[in-house]
């Protein structure tokens, strides 16, 4: 077996090859799970049952992690247009671990608690919940595809590399992508859990 070094240098090699195919495994994969949850396909018995005290607080815990969300992309669009690229670096690393850390909290309570009805009336839900939430989850999707793009395309290449690819472009409509399903996603946890 060849060093350490030797592996992951051919590791790099792959995943720098295959940008384009890693980006459509985790893809795929990633929105195969949340489907999988909100189908019921994974028994809530499957999991381990945390303190309901814990399940209750997810919605508002991911309110949070949403708004600290929003705050590190746009600390992330600002250090990059300032040419700070370990900072750029540094905030959209955390954005993307905030929202792994949304997803797998967001997939949790769905399994073991499953969906949440909206307690508002019909009329409201019709026409202002069902938009918002419609919206809020088609971008979540849009930008999952192009969060990992721009992710790959960063972590295997040299930052003067980066800016030959097409990591800007992309990067640029996936950070507005992830603000607006963030935001969006605050407006549906209020409306779920708040103003009705």
């Amino acid at each position: 077996m060849g060093r350490p070094s030797e592996a992951r240098s051919m590791q790099e090699g792959f995943a720098r090859r295959h940008v384009s195919s890693l980006t459509a495994v985790l893809s795929v994969v990633s929105i195969a799970l949340v489907v999988a949850a909100v189908r019921g396909v994974v028994p809530s018995g499957a999991l381990p049952h945390a303190p309901q005290w814990f399940v209750d607080a997810i919605p508002t815990l991911n309110a949070v992690i949403s708004a600290t969300a929003i705050g590190t992309i746009l600390a992330g669009v600002r250090k990059i247009r300032a040419g700070d690229v370990d900072a750029h670096r540094k905030a959209m690393v955390t954005t993307t671990l905030l929202f792994f850390a949304f997803l797998g909290l967001y997939l949790y309570r769905l399994v073991v608690e499953g969906t949440t009805a909206f307690p508002g009336s019909d009329t409201v839900y019709t026409f202002v919940y069902l938009p918002i939430l419609v919206i809020h989850m088609g971008l979540a999707i849009v930008a999952i595809p192009l969060v990992y793009y721009a992710l790959l395309l960063a972590g295997t290449r040299p930052v003067a590399e980066i800016y030959e690819s097409s990591h800007a472009r992309v990067g640029r409509v996936a950070a507005s992508a992830w603000l607006v399903s963030f935001a969006l996603g605050i407006v549906v946890y209020l409306m779920l859990y708040v103003l009705f």
